[in-house]
C-alpha cells in the first residue's frame, strides 16, 4: 500500500462526526501527531498519525502550491 503524504492545508474528511455534525478537518500541523482544525467549528484537536490514518476517509482537497519565486522576479 503506498504512503499518502499529508500536507499543511489538506483538508481530509473522518468517518467519525464532530459534535457540531462536521465531518471535514483542515491540517494544520503534520509529523508523528497532527493538529486538525474543524471546517464546522473551528474547534482545533492534536491526534496521532495512526488515528488520522486509519480513520480518514477521503482526502478532499490538497492545498494549492504556489511558486513564490515566480512573483518576485523582476525582469
Amino acid at each position: 500500500m503506498a504512503a499518502v503524504v499529508y500536507e499543511v492545508g489538506d483538508i481530509v474528511t473522518l468517518k467519525k462526526v464532530h459534535p457540531c455534525g462536521s465531518r471535514d478537518w483542515e491540517i494544520l500541523r503534520v509529523g508523528a501527531d497532527f493538529r486538525l482544525k474543524c471546517m464546522g467549528c473551528g474547534h482545533q484537536i492534536m491526534v496521532p498519525r495512526k488515528m488520522v490514518e486509519k480513520n480518514k476517509k477521503k482526502n478532499l482537497q490538497k492545498r494549492k502550491k504556489i511558486m513564490l519565486y515566480s512573483l518576485k522576479k523582476v525582469c
